[in-house]
């Protein structure tokens, strides 16, 4: 017997009410997809594409057209298919006054906590986060990047199998995202399902597992990340050290050869990320404040 899939998408159509009367305009046509357990999968487009609408209708926060959304089995509009989900959404609302771990505190007492486990349960957040100095701080002293990790926290607080994530870095420096990118990570280490939405494709090829690609609602592309960016008809070879005279012979050899063309030759780049990092090393201002 197959394994239940942590999100199973079929056939899902919605439409919206257009701005002329009787005018309708449809954000996603015919989207199917299933994310298995303990995957992290992105769903990529650029703005505009549906990306948010599916993911909003996996959360049953809107209701289908036609078609269903289903986590771990149970249909999205049931109010009981939530209770082991957590929800970032691209722009979380926060009480600034609070603190840190007020913050989470709430959020757990939103969820039934209390006591021991309660205050356990926010330590531990913090800690996972990365927030544990500013425990005390109020939010409204806390930059983009930190916010986002606090959402994350709030996110996590019941301990949900599936944690679901809409533009998760966006306007996030590098370091911040980077802090993102290695909790979304660890969550896979330990098992939880992740769906995030993204339009930065840099981010979604380093930790999703499978990612779909959404245009003008429609689900063009789907499968996994590693069989969608080979090109099937090149090689790469990478040497270190090569001698003028090694390059001579493989320049030889392929000359000689029917049907092969050298396409590119050069030394590899880094990113403009990773030379950020390299030379601020790795700090950013959400550190710098602390």
């Amino acid at each position: 017997m197959s394994e239940t899939p942590a999100v199973e998408v079929k056939n899902l159509v919605k439409d919206f009410k257009g701005p002329f009367r009787g005018k309708k305009v449809r954000a996603v046509q015919d989207v199917s997809l299933k994310i298995a357990p303990g995957e992290v999968y992105g769903l990529i487009g650029p703005n505009g594409s549906g990306k948010s609408t599916t993911m909003k209708a996996v959360l049953g926060l809107v209701a289908s057209t036609s078609g269903s959304c289903a986590v771990f089995g149970k249909n999205s509009v049931k109010v009981d298919s939530r209770s082991e989900v957590g929800f970032l959404p691209e722009n979380p609302y926060f009480y600034k006054h609070l603190t840190a771990a007020e913050t989470v505190r709430f959020y757990g007492k939103l969820c039934g906590m209390r006591g021991k486990q309660l205050a356990h349960r926010v330590e531990e957040l913090l800690e996972l986060v990365g927030l544990q100095e500013a425990r005390d701080r109020q939010l409204k002293g806390f930059s983009k990047g930190m916010l986002q990790r606090i959402g994350l926290a709030q996110a996590l607080v019941q301990d949900p199998k599936l944690v679901v994530l809409d533009e998760p870095t966006a306007g996030v420096d590098p370091t911040g995202s980077r802090q993102i990118r290695d909790l979304i990570l660890e969550l896979k280490g330990r098992g939880i399902t992740v769906f995030l939405c993204s339009h930065l494709l840099e981010q979604v090829q380093e930790i999703c597992d499978r990612v779909g690609i959404i245009h003008e609602g429609v689900l063009v592309n789907e499968g996994r990340l590693d069989d969608l960016i080979s090109l099937e008809d090149r090689t790469e070879l990478i040497l270190k050290n090569a001698t003028p005279d090694l390059l001579e012979q493989i320049h030889m050899l392929v000359d000689v050869t029917d049907e092969v063309e050298l396409v590119s030759e050069g030394h590899p780049r880094t990113t403009l990320e990773s030379l950020f990092l390299k030379e601020t090393g790795g700090r950013s201002p959400d550190a710098a404040s602390k």
